[in-house]
Formats: structure tokens, sequence, C-alpha cells
């Protein structure tokens, strides 16, 4: 595995930890938007938490810009599918709340960061 790329440098693995950060939040934002009464209390919790859960139980083995380790092994390809699903549903689910400037600002981010950290994106596709 070549791990000297930008998308395995601590610096990039800073800012996706934001960008992670960023998405669960934006499911937090929707989370509450959607959900009406003092149930909104619970799922501004329960939504990202749930996400966050998937997010670090379903990795690739070996991913250097993680552990390495895994709950549930899962092929590169399907990994890089959660991935994009949980950035790109944080960017979607802000949308959906009404933060429209948010959410585009936030996809355009994502779009650049995935084209920076392509040799992990290709890492990922391989494994």
């Amino acid at each position: 595995m070549s791990v000297g790329g930008l998308g395995f440098r601590p610096s990039t693995l800073g800012l996706r930890f934001l960008l992670e950060l960023a998405a669960l939040t934006g499911f937090g934002v929707w989370a509450w938007q959607v959900t009406p009464g003092a149930l909104g209390y619970v799922t501004v919790v329960a939504v990202p938490l749930g996400v966050a859960v998937l997010w670090g139980v379903f990795a690739t083995p070996g991913d250097a810009s993680r552990s390495g380790r895994t709950v549930v092994a899962t092929p590169g390809p399907v990994r890089l599918l959660l991935e994009l699903a949980v950035f790109f549903g944080g960017a979607a689910v802000l949308y959906a709340a009404g933060r429209h400037t948010l959410a585009v600002v936030f996809a355009v981010v994502l779009a650049v960061y995935h084209l920076l950290a392509w040799d992990r994106v290709a890492w990922l596709l391989r494994n």
C-alpha cells in the first residue's frame, strides 16, 4: 500500500476528520429540523450517533487513514460508497433542512477534498 500521497498525510487526515464532524453535524441539524417537539432532543443525538457507528464499524482492513483495524471487514469500493454516502449525505440533509448555501459550499469542499485525496480513493477501489 502506498501511503505517501496527499490522501494519507496527517494534514489531509485532519481535514477529513473535520469534514466527518461537519457531516455528522449536518445529520444532527436535519434531525432537529424534521423532528417535532421534545423528540427532537433525542433524534439530534441519535441520528448522528447512528451514522457515526455505521461509519466506524465498516472499514477496509489495512486502511492507513484509520488504525487499519475494523469490526466488519468491508471491501474498499463498498467503504468508499459508505464514505460518500456519509459525506455527501451530510450535505444533502443540510440542503433538506433549508441550509442551501451551506450545503452547496460543503458539497464543493467535499468534492475538492476527494479530488486531492485521489490516492486514498484509488487505494479503496483496489482493496
